[in-house]
């Protein structure tokens, strides 16, 4: 997978979103900071205004910073590897590694069990079928299970790993 690339149509309108989504959060922040009203943000000196702005550009990324970790790792639970991760996002295995540590997850240490998000599930050879049968636990405390085999152990994971990662 190489690095996606945008239109500039779609730039366009992807900065057209993000500056409506921006502006009630910056008047929130303006707004908490000055104990003035949202709606007399722009009643301001001009560098007070920017730094507003700046402020809730900086909370914006955060959240998108939490939101790709979120991403790699729901990438990492149906079997992505770092590499996949780091062409994905347009650098190396290793940056893709450093970048999200726990997204990839190490070989368990039985190999029909997993540990993703803070839940485990075990995976088992339905001897009826000769399909993969799984059972889970999130870290919310609810449990899960497969109501019908899978065809193969790693598609068992892939639904373990999805239950799990809702259940995070």
């Amino acid at each position: 997978m190489t690095t996606v690339e945008i239109t500039d149509e779609e730039h366009r309108e992807l900065a057209k979103a993000l500056l409506e989504a921006l502006n009630p959060l910056a008047a929130a922040v303006r707004s908490r900071a000055t104990g003035l009203p949202e709606e007399r943000m722009w009643d301001a000196e001009p560098v007070e205004v920017a730094l507003s702005v700046l402020s809730a550009w900086k909370l914006v990324d955060a959240e998108v910073k939490r939101l790709t970790a979120t991403a790699a790792a729901t990438a990492g639970s149906y079997g992505a590897s770092y590499e996949q991760l780091g062409a994905a996002w347009g650098i190396t295995r290793q940056g893709a590694r450093k970048k999200w540590p726990e997204a990839v997850s190490r070989p368990a240490a039985r190999p029909d069990s997993l540990e993703l998000f803070g839940g485990t599930a075990e995976l088992v050879r339905d001897e009826d079928s000769g399909g993969w049968l799984w059972t889970a636990t999130g870290a919310d405390g609810e449990s899960g299970r497969a109501v019908v085999g899978h065809l193969s152990r790693e598609e068992a994971a892939a639904h373990a790993g999805a239950f799990l990662a809702g259940h995070g």
